[in-house]
């Protein structure tokens, strides 16, 4: 197992230790956060606003010309392990990854930084902001700016910007009835975390756990550009159920969930059976299990894993079946080996998510 009091400095405190809640986990529940701005007052949208917060899609994005739409998003956390590179690491991924998303290419980015000063050393903020910086040359941008408080919890993230051609915005709410569903990564990353910080992960799920959430979401343009494609999400902190039932409920249709096809990380399924799941997927599906259909029999630690919020989660596509290849093939070509159809679109009055064993 994982020795993670040895990922700080020994005078240091675990970065998890600082956190009630770690990664996306930390998101405030789906129905409480739907209760929170049901009350905000109704304003107009300018016709520049291609996207904005009416279906819960990834970004926003506002047209600049007849080329050129700006796609802007900001994402940010408690920390979800203890080694502060890959911590700033994940983080950044996970904030690019809204701009990918929408089918954008991120130009830029501005640190958002809350850090507890008097308990971590300047070395580990350094090191937390160097993982990030380190994620976003990977995506050929600059770090052109942020903000930074003094907190009691460590906070990292970004906002993010990037451009996209008006025409290749993909939203959430999009998809068609015929349509094939197309999964990035597997799932489990809620999971892992959970078994971490219980000192329960070992050595291979750690480092499978970082190379999963440290992966950019970089098809994302490529898969706009191909004209059967027609929804694009990412798997974040509601899971897979939660943004596919955006996806439903955006585009009023059923999504079907072929369960056994969905890609799972290795050895998730046994840890979420030994009870390694984050406080967050009860919430999730709390929220919104009630639009859940599942089988008879659907097992406890699955159902789990339906609800387990991504960190740094995999791109959720929907095309049609002519370019489910065209869709794969892209993902291969950029690193996704596990990308697989794990699903498809139907026609409905009452959008839910159906899941088949």
């Amino acid at each position: 197992m994982i020795a993670t009091d040895t990922l700080a400095k020994p005078e240091e405190p675990r970065l998890t230790s600082l956190s009630h809640g770690g990664g996306c986990g930390c998101k405030i529940a789906p129905s409480v956060l739907s209760r929170i701005l049901r009350g905000e007052a109704a304003m107009p949208v300018p016709e520049q606003l291609l996207v904005g917060i009416e279906t819960s899609d990834d970004a926003a994005v506002w047209k600049l010309n007849d080329t050129q739409a700006l796609v802007a998003t900001t994402d940010f956390f408690m920390p979800i392990v203890d080694d502060p590179a890959d911590f700033g690491r994940i983080a950044a991924t996970n904030a690019l990854s809204d701009v990918y998303a929408m089918g954008g290419t991120p130009i830029m980015a501005l640190a958002i930084v809350g850090m507890p000063i008097n308990v971590l050393s300047h070395e580990t903020i350094g090191a937390i902001l160097g993982g990030g910086a380190a994620a976003c040359r990977d995506a050929g941008i600059p770090v052109a700016g942020g903000h930074t408080i003094d907190s009691v919890e460590a906070i990292y993230g970004l906002v993010a910007l990037g451009l996209v051609h008006p025409d290749r915005v993909r939203a959430n709410a999009a998809a068609r009835p015929g349509d094939v569903l197309i999964l990035g990564k597997p799932l489990g990353v809620g999971v892992m975390s959970a078994a971490l910080k219980k000192g329960a992960l070992d050595a291979d799920g750690y480092a499978q756990m970082i190379a999963t959430t440290t992966r950019l979401n970089t098809p994302g343009p490529e898969l706009a550009g191909i004209e059967g494609v027609h929804a694009m999400t990412d798997v974040t902190g509601f899971a897979l159920a939660g943004h596919a039932l955006e996806m439903a409920r955006g585009s009023g249709c059923d999504i079907r969930l072929d369960w056994e096809a969905t890609p799972l990380l290795a050895g998730v399924r046994d840890l979420a059976r030994r009870g390694f799941v984050t406080g967050a997927s009860a919430r999730n599906w709390a929220s919104y299990g009630d639009e859940v259909v599942l089988p008879a029999g659907f097992p406890a630690e699955d159902r789990a894993l339906l609800s387990d919020p991504q960190t740094s989660g995999g791109l959720l596509v929907t095309c049609d079946p002519a370019s489910a290849e065209a869709v794969l093939a892209t993902f291969r070509r950029h690193g996704f080996a596990e990308a697989a159809v794990i699903g498809g679109v139907d026609a409905s009055d009452a959008p839910r998510l159906r899941v088949n064993a």
